[in-house]
């Protein structure tokens, strides 16, 4: 009779334990949550320490002591920055096509090769297809990619797959520039104009109607201008809204002989030009960014231009150009907004860039490290600081997409001894994003 009581006991006891972890799991309302970072949120005015919850890819909750028995998975972020995804609106990377000396191929990069290790999330490739090629590169890079591909249509038909193709008129033409923006709603953001050469306004008159008759901005790349085609005539052109890339570069200066800003810009940020960093490997000089941003001139987004071509060199990526203009002097609160909702804002895209509850949980978790560092402009002068960003981690819709560290996984002595050896021998490319729950 004791031992069936025992018996009966035991089951009970079983029976009662897998209730309570029935109970538990049903309370864990989030998948993951970020403990103890300090968020920028610029769009919600944040910038404190608190906590991020997210659920079904979306942002869930933001805020104070969130309790960890409500997640799946808790990450003890304390030190870190938990930002939005970071967005870079100018990029190129319509890879694959296998044309050589080409941004429309051996130049552009494929985006998840370097975007999420960098805190990015969200890339606009600027103008590497036109409006003949778009659907070429949406099927070859923009359907296939991890990381959200948006996209500058050029007006240049076929974009630029070479340097001779982007100083033909016959492909530049408006109407069908304009019909890939309503044809693409959701991809398309804007026209780009670049690099033309020729001594009419063709280009961007294209681009400026194209812009006008599909109500999207245009980014500006003047290229190497011509005398009948004055810099300052370009700016009046554009509309309240366009974007004005490679801003601190040449060979169009922004100071004047006398170090003071150019009246050209003043006027045309006053109208409500947007300019942009662009940084390549032409369009960042310390000697006009730093006095220029002394003198109130901060651009109005940061972005690489980035390419396999300036990668190696000064620029390398968005965390090393924000980190070069907070050793300037600009704020880190503002550097982050530079790189979140102000591109976003930019490219009509109010829902991204911000932690609001319901947004997609497309996160950066950066560090900023203290120590001595040098970066690189592009004529390769040096710039010594003491501050430089770090992702730590990145989360895309929700998904661990880059984790340096490993602070999202489990210790390996933790872990059952069979752990990694159970099932088959096939990959799908994404079983390293896995996080386990918190056991």
């Amino acid at each position: 009779m004791k031992v069936h009581n025992r018996i009966r006991i035991g089951l009970l006891t079983v029976l009662m334990l897998g209730m309570l972890a029935t109970l538990a799991r049903a309370q864990q309302r989030y998948d993951l949550l970020l403990k103890g970072g300090h968020v920028i949120d610029s769009k919600n005015s944040i910038d404190r320490i608190t906590d991020v919850a997210i659920a079904n890819g979306k942002v869930a909750r933001v805020a104070d002591n969130i309790p960890a028995m409500d997640a799946k998975k808790t990450v003890n972020v304390s030190g870190l920055y938990v930002t939005p995804g970071l967005i870079d609106i100018h990029v190129h990377v319509y890879a694959g096509t296998g044309r050589a000396n080409s941004y429309a191929g051996d130049w552009s990069l494929y985006p998840d090769s370097y975007t999420f290790r960098t805190g990015v999330t969200t890339v606009c490739d600027a103008g590497t297809s036109g409006w003949r090629n778009f659907p070429d590169f949406k099927d070859r890079v923009i359907d296939r990619a991890k990381t959200r591909v948006l996209a500058w249509v050029n007006i240049e038909g076929y974009g630029m797959e070479n340097a001779a193709v982007q100083q033909d008129p016959r492909n530049m033409d408006a109407v069908s520039a304009a019909r890939t923006v309503q044809n693409y709603p959701d991809i398309v953001i804007g026209i780009k104009t670049a690099h033309y050469a020729g001594a009419d306004w063709v280009a961007l008159d294209g681009a400026i109607a194209a812009g006008t008759i599909s109500h999207v901005p245009v980014m500006v790349d003047y290229g190497p201008g011509h005398p009948n085609r004055p810099f300052s005539e370009a700016l009046k052109k554009m509309r309240p809204g366009d974007i004005y890339t490679h801003t601190y570069g040449r060979p169009r200066p922004l100071l004047d002989e006398r170090g003071n800003i150019r009246p050209e810009f003043v006027e045309a940020r006053q109208r409500g030009i947007i300019f942009d960093v662009g940084h390549g490997e032409g369009s960042f000089l310390y000697r006009q960014v730093v006095p220029a941003i002394q003198k109130g001139f901060v651009p109005d987004s940061i972005s690489t231009d980035m390419h396999a071509g300036n990668m190696n060199g000064g620029m390398k990526d968005i965390l090393n150009v924000m980190s070069k203009l907070l050793n300037i002097g600009v704020s880190l609160p503002d550097v982050i907004r530079l790189t979140t909702l102000n591109p976003a804002k930019e490219i009509q895209r109010p829902q991204l860039g911000n932690l609001s509850v319901g947004a997609d949980a497309d996160i950066a978790v950066l560090r900023l490290r203290k120590g001595d560092f040098g970066f690189v402009d592009v004529n390769g002068a040096r710039m010594a600081g003491t501050e430089k960003l770090e992702a730590e981690l990145t989360i895309r819709a929700g998904n661990v997409v880059w984790d340096l560290n490993g602070i999202t996984r489990d210790d390996w002595r933790s872990l059952p001894p069979d752990y990694g050896l159970q099932g088959d021998d096939s990959w799908d490319g994404t079983m390293h994003h896995k996080v386990l729950p918190d056991r």
